[in-house]
């Protein structure tokens, strides 16, 4: 069954015709990766494996340069070595103080209930050819009867009020709890959603946990979103938005003259 991600739909907002290069055709060109989605994917494998107890906290350094390297050998480009060198120590000292923020922002008294859960269920608002949408959680965890949804961004010093309330941002958050609550037939009201900051550059607060609205409008007007794109990918609509040519890899080739 076709299915759909929150990034394929972040693809599609950007540029209808971008989607269709880099998630339908899969155009050679397409963005691979760089040095911060590599930092942010090493990331995300120390702090899950530290959470399900598959390591413990003297050897979070270590873990988190190995996977580093790994993601680093997966790239297309080569990093410099003092550019490299410079997020490896950055990388470092936020896996030694995520998880303090952690436990200060739920209490001492929260459940962990699962990291990297999957979700695959059913568009059923979309009524032409089926699609299920497709994402992985990063973190949920329980306090009393709500479950709390959060997903880890690694960024430079952080992020400002606009970034924070920017509707693409929070719309994967508000797809992950709807879904969710389908998955497990919990009831959305007892969902809340959750972002967790892991910022490179910054002298303090280094990780910062905040919580985002995820109502009944937005998740309606985030459901309205999805529909519209599952509607012209089903009956290939892929129409340029020019206001995205500037940065595009795409500009002035072959594929997108």
């Amino acid at each position: 069954m076709r299915h759909i991600s929150f990034s394929q739909i972040k693809n599609w907002v950007k540029c209808p015709f971008y989607h269709k290069l880099s998630n339908i055709d899969k155009v050679e060109g397409s963005f691979n990766g760089n040095i911060y989605t590599a930092f942010g994917s090493a990331l995300h494998e120390t702090i899950e494996n530290h959470l399900e107890n598959k390591i413990t906290e003297k050897e979070l350094k270590v873990f988190f340069g190995n996977a580093f390297e790994k993601e680093r050998n997966n790239l297309d480009d080569d990093i410099e070595q003092k550019h490299y060198d410079q997020f490896l120590l950055q990388g470092e000292n936020l896996v030694k103080k995520y998880k303090k923020n952690l436990d200060s922002y739920f209490g001492s008294n929260y459940e962990i209930i699962k990291c990297e859960e999957e979700i695959y269920e059913d568009v059923i608002d979309y009524n032409g050819t089926p699609f299920k949408f497709k994402g992985y959680i990063d973190l949920v965890v329980k306090t009393g009867n709500t479950y709390h949804i959060l997903d880890w961004k690694s960024c430079t010093w952080g992020w400002d009020a606009k970034k924070k309330a920017d509707k693409m941002n929070v719309y994967q958050l508000i797809f992950y709890k709807h879904y969710y609550a389908k998955k497990y037939n919990i009831d959305p009201n007892n969902i809340e959603c959750h972002f967790g900051l892991l910022k490179r550059t910054a002298k303090r607060n280094e990780v910062e946990i905040f919580k985002v609205t995820s109502g009944k409008r937005r998740t309606e007007n985030a459901m309205k979103l999805l529909v519209q794109a599952i509607h012209n990918i089903d009956n290939g609509v892929y129409i340029k938005n020019k206001s995205s040519c500037q940065y595009c890899e795409f500009k002035g080739t072959t594929h997108c003259p």
